[in-house]
């Protein structure tokens, strides 16, 4: 049964043109082509990537931002509670009000210490800036090497200038030792991600992430089991392209350089736009879509390659769309954080808003439910710090 199975999923009608077959890739006459098995070393360059990484954060990245001034967040710990631990762990880590009231009649606890406590709770699970600009250094670093090593591996390339040149002596293409080496690493790192997706930080984007991770995997795997090597180096190289500024901008707004990261997002917003907006549905997209039929009939292998270049694409427009918001907020002299990836609650945004509601309730209580009524207001937030909210400590402590 698996026997039929791999024959049928290694058919050579399924991923190669009609006159092509798996034997006319085989290393012959001093030409060196792609094999599928080449790519088991992925799996260990994986692995190395994460003890690296860990070396990196440990060893690099932590005095580079102890350097910068990004420190550990200290945040006050959540009480030890059996009965408000279980409620978060097993049932809603934002409780609704009727469940507050109900959990304060279980522990004794009066409906703010339930509050305070959910909110400390929730604090703990948050990553910490220095977590987060560890992440950023590390993916900033990769990024960066890459796209100097794709630079350097496609610039003497003619399909670097002509995109004809891609299918040129299609299929029966030598592989070259900078093309098996480009490949490995990038699929190897993709699969790094993938492997550490569950420790990351969770941002905004984490199902549409997931999705880029597998996509991309599929992608080069499949590129390369079918000799689209060069259309594969330059769709990894487009990408790589911008990836290396968003990451060093994310660098600086952890360490609170507002301007400097600012200047950085515009910079990286107009080649992230330029670059999957333009250069790869115009010139990437139409090089896969319309050169390759000169040469063959379409087959099943030319349409899978194609569809999940369109499920890059809706991610790109999708991103873009998130970018271009940014890009609005900056230019209207808002602070501009990283909404296509990055985004997320900060421990004094939720609060800033759980505080308000408290405060309302010792307004109510102190003056009475007319003076809220009539717009009576209590003290407002203190100054913007670092693109975050910070509020006044004595108010804080007032109403904590």
């Amino acid at each position: 049964m698996l026997q039929v199975v791999y024959e049928w999923f290694w058919w050579d009608r399924l991923w190669l043109p009609y006159n092509l077959t798996w034997s006319d890739l085989q290393d012959r006459d001093g030409r060196v082509y792609a094999k599928a098995t080449d790519l088991w070393v992925t799996l260990p360059l994986a692995l190395l990537f994460m003890v690296i990484r860990q070396l990196f954060e440990r060893y690099l990245a932590t005095p580079l931002a102890s350097l910068l001034g990004v420190r550990e967040t200290v945040r006050p710990r959540a009480n030890h509670n059996p009965t408000l631990e279980s409620f978060y762990n097993s049932s809603a880590k934002h409780p609704k009000q009727s469940d507050v009231e109900s959990l304060s009649r279980q522990t004794g606890c009066s409906v703010r210490q339930v509050q305070r406590w959910f909110r400390r709770r929730r604090n703990q699970d948050r990553p910490s800036l220095l977590k987060k600009f560890r992440e950023a250094s590390w993916r900033f670093t990769f990024y960066l090497l890459a796209f100097i090593a794709g630079l350097a591996a496609l610039i003497d390339k003619p399909w670097f200038y002509d995109l004809k040149e891609v299918w040129k002596g299609f299929p029966t293409l030598t592989m070259l030792p900078s093309q098996y080496w480009y490949y490995m690493i990038e699929l190897g790192f993709y699969w790094s991600l993938l492997f550490s997706v569950a420790s990351d930080v969770k941002r905004k984007d984490f199902n549409e992430q997931i999705v880029h991770h597998v996509a991309t995997i599929i992608l080069i795997s499949f590129s390369w089991c079918v000799n689209y090597i060069r259309a594969g180096t330059l769709i990894m190289f487009v990408h790589d392209s911008s990836d290396y500024l968003l990451e060093s901008a994310k660098m600086f707004n952890y360490a609170g350089w507002k301007n400097t990261c600012n200047a950085i997002f515009i910079v990286f917003a107009a080649i992230f736009i330029f670059t999957r907006l333009v250069i790869f549905p115009f010139w990437i997209l139409y090089c896969t879509w319309v050169y390759p039929v000169q040469l063959y009939p379409p087959f099943f292998g030319y349409y899978f390659f194609n569809g999940l270049l369109l499920v890059l694409q809706g991610l790109h427009v999708f991103w873009a769309v998130l970018i271009l918001r940014m890009a609005a907020k900056f230019l209207t002299g808002k602070f501009v954080e990283d909404e296509r990836s990055d985004r997320e609650e900060t421990d004094n945004s939720e609060e800033e808003e759980e505080v308000k509601k408290e405060r309302l309730g010792v307004e109510g209580e102190g003056v009475g439910a007319g003076a809220v009524s009539r717009g009576q207001k209590g003290p407002k937030n203190g100054p913007m710090r670092n693109g975050h909210p910070s509020y006044n400590n004595n108010h804080h402590r007032k109403t904590e």
